[in-house]
C-alpha cells in the first residue's frame, strides 16, 4: 500500500488525479499540494515522521510546469532526502521525458490522465517499493560515462571520446574504437564536459580539443580533422574555436 502526494498548480487537474488515486486499491492515502513549496512542507513532515510514521509519503505524482519551483526542481530536491519517495511525473508536455528519467523517475504519464495508464505507473511503483528501499542516487564517476552494449553496462573513459554527435534527445559518443548511443542531450554533455576541454563547433557536434588534429580553411568554410573524420565548424563557433586552439598547450 502506497501513501501518495499529488502536486499540481491547476486545481481541476489535481482533483482529477486525486480521484483516480483514491480509486486504486494500492493507494492507502492520497493528499494534494498546489505548488512545490506546499509539497516541500508536506515532505518535511514526512521526513520528521520517519518511514513508518503516520505522516510518511511513499510516492509523489508531480506536474512539471508550475510557478516558482517546477516539478523537475522539486524532484532534484527530493533526491537529497535520506529515504527519497518514488516519483511519477504527470504532465501535458512530452519534452521533459529525458530529464525526468535522468532523475530516476518511476514513470512519465501524459495528460489527460487515463485510468489504465495511471494504474500501470502505480504498479511499477508498488513493485519497486516492495522490492527494496530506495537509496539516494549519486553522480557517476566524472571520468567515465556508462553505456549500454547488448544488455551490459560498460564505462567509457571521457578522455577517449573524440567527439559527440546530437541525435534528437540522444547523443552518439565517438571514440577511436567505435561509437555508443546514450540518452543524454548534447547540451547537457556540453555543460558537463566544458572544463574537460570539450567545445561546441556546430549545433550537432561537440569536440574534444585534444583530439583535433587539423583546422582547415577552404573557400570561406572551416572544418576540423578529428582522427580520420572531417567535421564542419559553424560560423558562430569559428572564432571561439580558433582562440581555444591557439591557447592550447
Amino acid at each position: 500500500m502506497l501513501r501518495a502526494l499529488a502536486v499540481d498548480d491547476e486545481r481541476p487537474s489535481l482533483e482529477e488525479l486525486l480521484y483516480l488515486l483514491h480509486a486504486d486499491p494500492r493507494i492507502s492515502s492520497a493528499e494534494g499540494a498546489g505548488d512545490a513549496t506546499e509539497a516541500l512542507r508536506r515532505m518535511n513532515r514526512a521526513l520528521e515522521s520517519g518511514p513508518g510514521g503516520p505522516e510518511a509519503i511513499d510516492i509523489v505524482f508531480l506536474d512539471i510546469q508550475m510557478p516558482g519551483l517546477d516539478g523537475l526542481d522539486l524532484a532534484r530536491l527530493l533526491t537529497g532526502f535520506a529515504r527519497p519517495p518514488l516519483v511519477v511525473f504527470v504532465t501535458a508536455h512530452e519534452d521533459f521525458a529525458v530529464q525526468a528519467f535522468d532523475l530516476k523517475a518511476v514513470d512519465y504519464v501524459l495528460k489527460p490522465v487515463r485510468k489504465e495508464r495511471l494504474a500501470e505507473a502505480i504498479r511499477r511503483a508498488s513493485e519497486l517499493r516492495g522490492a527494496a528501499p530506495r537509496i539516494p542516487v549519486h553522480e557517476p564517476d566524472p571520468d567515465h560515462i556508462p553505456v549500454e552494449l547488448g544488455g551490459v553496462t560498460r564505462f567509457v573513459a571521457v578522455d577517449d571520446i573524440t567527439h559527440v554527435e546530437a541525435q534528437g534527445d540522444y547523443a552518439r559518443l565517438h571514440t577511436v574504437k567505435g561509437s555508443h548511443l546514450v540518452r543524454i542531450p548534447l547540451s547537457t554533455l556540453e555543460e558537463r564536459w566544458r572544463t574537460r576541454g570539450f567545445v561546441r563547433i556546430h549545433r550537432r557536434h561537440l569536440v574534444a580539443l585534444h583530439h583535433i588534429g587539423e583546422l582547415r580553411l577552404d573557400a570561406g568554410t572551416v572544418s576540423v580533422l578529428v582522427g580520420s573524420e572531417e567535421l564542419q565548424v559553424s560560423r558562430r563557433h569559428t572564432r571561439e574555436l580558433r582562440d581555444l586552439l591557439m591557447r592550447r598547450p
